[in-house]
């Protein structure tokens, strides 16, 4: 059978047992202890555990799932991959074990029609149940059930959650594979005996406290490997030669022009370009772009894998997008979410492998430099230092430097490189730790014991009578604080708003009898510690003494316009731009608010209108503003978007602006739209790689906005003395007059050039039918000198040109040839990077054509007449 036959036989065959088909959920779930779906139980978690009553008792899928624990052994064998495709089938609180092995042999030995012969079974070594069941009513023999330890045989979601005893089916690939040892067995970590399915008996859930406790009901949840049961189907012992990878295996060797299966060292980067692929394509087809965090660091990783073992194997030009578009065409039927996306798959990768190459290139010219140096002085080992700046600077990897080292025989220091590492980290870890004043503080608190709980009161009250339960000066506590000091106040209760989720924290007075004084920040180093950091101006103020807390009331206001308005700019940009959009930070203040988001280019006029048009909509509708408090799990059932970088607890708060946009938010909020009077996006940028900044007014802000841009129009006008309806007409005749200035400065330069490229070609040294031209021209343009060096090249017919000038500093030296004289082994490329050094430059290009820019004017000439000469002395000299 080939893989789509599996897939399907194995679907419908539990479909005929009452199971019902569940489409594969994304590859980021809907779960904040995870980073990736990594098994096919993901999506039905809830359900084990209780949380969430299904629909339905039984279910079957093909989930698409990631794992990188075994990513240092992809690529060294034929069986492990970071994307898979897991086939299951799941139970929850209905059938269990008997009807879980029952129909696995089922599946396998008649509809699979695999050899009973070739089966082996793992169980846990308590489980005498499961033990029972494989021997006595499926009738496996004894000798091929193998009770094993909790390491193999006990299933684990990850630290925490769902979890049981497992039992393991294994497929005998025969004494060719694997250690060859008489004794080999299925516990043998050789590759013999392969795992192809895994049958979970989940009844447990592990507390945070390392416990296991009953679970509701008892579940079945088991994992069939696609690609591994497509091997042993397809009698491979290399899942890469099945159908599942033969087309993009055949692509891959098609851009590389490495063949399959005849060199160890190539098959590995072709296996990693292989799998690494279908990864990076599934990972951005389900809205995960490349950046240095969370799984957009591990994107990035994992395409960046793929590329350096394109250099490995020496493909000279970009080929992941070829790569990808293979995936895409491949399994896009039954994953429509890669056709969907097939534009931003494409886009990123070409995006990121650009950038990336450009990082290699960088480094190989250091390397290069390093390793030259190296072998004028006799020396044998490559210095872990200057491997650590390949790594640290360019992102050069470690494997690549030992890697080229190794071509030249070098030997990387590697220990000195590790200990570099090690120091790397203990300095970022310390660094990290006081970033500033302000996260010291929370530092300070942090775990400070005896400290009194705030009750927050800000969301409805302004203004309250409080008292003072602590004050603390440098992590002390201290009784009272007098003018001109800086604390830190703990109230019992508080109405201002602490600093978090992208708001800024309120600002006001705390007042008293005699007292004064000014809350300048608020943070929270713990939940419900909330710190007052106040100055005081006058009087004294005391613990145990009562006092008035005060906002400032239109800083607030203006605060909460602002970040209503990030939740319906968040709605408007899904809307506008799809719901691959996600948001990757924001920034709340009373005068404007930033918005960040994951995109992968930037926005478009049409579409910025589209944004603002949709929020000031809404603003318009007038749309009620309502907060409540729910269960995560509810507020997740509802729709509600959740920031992944957000930890959450049992309960959150949710803020519905109408219909239109409902999110997991703490922070203020106006109590209707039509408070927000008016929306406008100032700005659009990109500051990094796949994210975009938007930067927004509203209210006052949008009229302040307005009043400057009519200031500064009204001031063009009476420059240009025209009306302001007439500022854009006058603006383009000044272009267009500019335009015209600066072709006749053209046409003037080409004039002066003309003759100098009469007087060089009139000194062209011939060689035969050859002519090598070589000069220089004083300040002229890039235009001019590469138009100056076609004429002469046209002009020679046959023969070379190197041709240069300086501008304010910047010297260009162009250099070309005919096809005659690269049939006869002259390179400009090569040509080019022999003597950019004499002008402090570098250079590069192709064999007819090569660029220089360099630094040192004095040097031009010198540096024109060598490479002429270069190419004489390669065909000969003659007149």
């Amino acid at each position: 059978m080939d893989s789509k036959q599996i897939r399907e036989r194995y679907l419908r065959f539990y479909e005929e047992r009452g199971h019902r088909r569940v489409k594969s959920s994304s590859l980021v779930p809907n779960d904040q202890t995870l980073l990736l779906t990594n098994a096919g139980m993901v999506q039905f978690k809830p359900y084990f555990l209780g949380l969430m009553r299904p629909e339905f008792s039984r279910a079957t899928t093909a989930q698409k799932c990631f794992r990188t624990t075994d990513i240092d052994i992809i690529g060294r064998d034929g069986m492990h991959l970071t994307f898979f495709e897991m086939m299951g089938n799941f139970s929850f609180g209905d059938y269990y074990k008997k009807e879980a092995i029952s129909w696995a042999w089922e599946l396998i030995t008649q509809e699979f029609g695999l050899n009973r012969e070739k089966l082996w079974i793992t169980v846990f070594k308590d489980d005498d149940e499961a033990y029972s069941i494989w021997n006595e009513k499926v009738g496996v023999s004894s000798e091929q059930i193998a009770p094993l330890d909790e390491k193999t045989n006990f299933w684990n979601m990850g630290p925490t959650g769902p979890c049981g005893p497992c039992s393991e089916i294994h497929y005998d690939q025969g004494v060719g594979v694997g250690c060859g040892k008489p004794d080999c067995s299925v516990s043998c970590e050789c590759d013999r005996f392969i795992e192809i399915w895994n049958l979970v008996f989940m009844q447990y859930n592990r507390k945070d406290d390392g416990t296991l406790e009953p679970l509701p009901r008892k579940n079945i949840d088991t994992g069939l490997g696609l690609e591994r049961m497509a091997a042993v189907m397809q009698g491979k012992i290399d899942v890469f030669k099945t159908d599942v990878f033969s087309s993009l295996m055949d692509t891959i060797q098609n851009v590389s022009n490495m063949p399959y299966g005849e060199s160890g060292r190539t098959d590995r980067s072709l296996r990693i370009i292989c799998d690494h692929s279908r990864s990076v394509s599934f990972l951005i087809a389900d809205d995960v772009l490349p950046s240095n965090e969370g799984r957009g660091y591990i994107l990035r990783r994992m395409l960046r894998r793929a590329v350096r073992h394109g250099v490995l194997l020496e493909i000279k030009k970009p080929f992941m997008e070829i790569i990808c578009d293979e995936v895409i065409r491949q399994m896009g039927k039954f994953y429509p979410e890669l056709v969907k996306n097939r534009d931003t798959v494409l886009s990123s990768v070409r995006q990121e492998e650009q950038r990336f190459l450009s990082t290699l290139k960088q480094g190989n010219i250091l390397i290069e430099e390093e390793i030259a140096s190296l072998k004028k002085k006799w020396l044998k080992v490559f210095p872990g230092e200057v491997a650590f700046k390949l790594y640290d600077t360019f992102g050069f990897p470690l494997e690549l430097t030992e890697e080229i080292s190794a071509d030249n025989e070098l030997k990387v220091d590697v220990d000195k490189f590790n200990r570099l590492m090690l120091e790397q980290k203990e300095m970022a870890r310390k660094s990290a730790e006081f970033v500033d004043e302000r996260f010291s503080l929370k530092l300070r608190y942090m775990n400070m014991e005896g400290l009194e709980k705030t009750k927050f009161v800000g969301y409805h009250d302004y203004e309250i009578e409080s008292e003072v339960r602590a004050i603390l000066k440098s992590g002390q506590r201290i009784n009272s604080a007098d003018t001109g000091e800086e604390v830190e106040i703990i109230l019992d209760r508080t109405p201002f708003y602490a600093g978090r989720g992208g708001q800024v924290a309120d600002r006001g007075k705390i007042t008293a009898n005699g007292v004064d004084a000014d809350v300048v920040e608020v943070i929270t180093p713990e939940q419900d510690l909330v710190l007052h950091i106040t100055r005081v101006m006058t009087g004294s103020l005391k613990v145990g003494e009562r006092v008035r807390a005060s906002i400032d009331i239109n800083s607030r206001l203006n605060v909460q316009r602002n970040h209503t308005a990030t939740h319906l700019l968040h709605a408007a940009l899904r809307e506008v731009l799809g719901p691959s959009v996600k948001q990757a930070g924001s920034l709340v203040t009373p005068q404007r608010l930033r918005f960040d988001l994951s995109f992968h280019r930037q926005l478009k006029d049409d579409e910025i209108a589209a944004v603002e048009d949709l929020v000031n909509e809404k603003i318009m509708e007038g749309l009620p503003v309502k907060t409540y408090d729910t269960t995560l799990e509810f507020a997740t059932e509802l729709g509600a978007i959740a920031l992944f970088d957000e930890k959450y607890g049992e309960y959150v708060r949710i803020v519905e602006v109408g219909d239109y946009s409902r999110e997991l938010c703490g922070g203020t909020h106006v109590s209707n739209s039509a408070e927000l009077v008016l929306f406008k996006i100032i700005n659009e940028e990109g500051i990094g790689s796949n994210t975009r900044r938007i930067d927004a007014l509203t209210g006052k802000g949008v009229l302040g906005y307005l009043r400057g841009l009519e200031k500064s129009t009204r001031s063009l006008s009476s420059l240009f003395k025209v009306g302001e309806e007439g500022l854009v007409t006058k603006s383009k005749s000044l272009f267009e007059e500019l335009k015209m200035k600066d072709k006749e400065i053209l046409r003037l330069q080409s004039k002066i050039a003309a003759s100098k490229v009469q007087e060089i070609f009139n000194s062209a040294v011939r060689i035969g039918n050859m002519r090598i031209l070589s000069g220089t021209m004083d300040s002229v343009s890039f235009e001019i000198l590469k138009r100056s060096s076609i004429d002469l090249l046209s002009r020679a017919r046959s023969g070379f040109v190197a041709l240069g000038s300086s501008d304010n500093g910047r010297v260009i030296v162009l250099l070309s040839a005919t096809d005659d004289l690269t049939d006869m082994g002259i390179d400009c490329s090569i040509i080019a990077k022999d003597i950019a050094s004499i002008i402090d430059g570098g250079g590069g290009g192709n064999k007819n054509f090569a660029q220089i820019g360099g630094k040192t004017a004095g040097a031009l000439e010198q540096c024109v007449k060598s490479a002429a000469d270069i190419v004489i002395k390669s065909i000969g000299t003659g007149k």
